[in-house]
């Protein structure tokens, strides 16, 4: 009896499973954040080619402009004193992650772009951005007492950049690959999903932190 009550279960869920894939149950499965003044709802939720761009990058922008968006909906009312909070001592602080947001993109321009290996720029970049890159002690030392405005703007300068290079190739650089996580074969897309994926990684943190000093 047990196993026929769990073949159903099974057979239930791969049935659900497949209705939502294919887009015929509406049931919520993430939770929007409101976007910010930049930006209206229906064009962030709007995933798919975009104008000025090859397909697969045009694609791939339009996903990182909503986890973007929503980054940005997540701290944009912070303060100074709140973008510098810190759960203890061994803790990145709000504003310090998203200067590591910008120094991450910025390094993938240089590797995707310029196809510089990973580490060889100059010291003058390592300057301005190896510590938010590599937060730490030296982060939580150096990356305090800005505010919200800064860690925007730096964001936006950078994603700037990342829009206009886009826009100079096509879907034959984004596929285009070489040796790089794990020496693994890994394209541009993978590069710069992981640009997207990391900055979900590090909402979810933000969240946490906003959580505590709320409560």
């Amino acid at each position: 009896m047990k196993n026929e009550e769990k073949n159903i279960g099974r057979r239930k869920f791969i049935k659900v499973s497949t209705l939502l894939t294919a887009g015929l149950v509406s049931t919520p499965l993430m939770s929007f954040s409101q976007p910010s003044s930049t930006q209206s709802a229906e064009s962030i939720y709007l995933i798919g080619p975009q104008k000025g761009y090859s397909p697969q990058i045009g694609t791939l922008l339009s996903t990182m402009t909503m986890m973007r968006e929503w980054v940005i909906a997540t701290v944009k009312d912070l303060s100074i004193e709140q973008l510098d909070f810190q759960i203890d001592d061994q803790s990145n602080s709000i504003g310090a992650m998203l200067l590591h947001l910008a120094a991450t993109e910025k390094y993938y321009q240089l590797n995707t772009f310029e196809e510089m290996e990973w580490g060889t720029w100059s010291e003058e970049i390592k300057k301005e951005w190896d510590v938010p890159s590599g937060l730490g002690e030296e982060g939580r030392k150096q990356i305090i007492g800005n505010d919200i405005d800064y860690y925007l703007s730096k964001l936006k300068e950078v994603r700037e950049v990342t829009k206009k290079e886009f826009a100079k190739r096509d879907d034959e650089w984004i596929m285009k690959s070489e040796p790089f996580f794990n020496n693994e074969p890994t394209n541009n897309y993978c590069k710069w999903f992981h640009v997207c994926e990391h900055e979900s990684n590090h909402r979810g943190q933000m969240k946490f932190i906003i959580q505590r000093f709320q409560a």
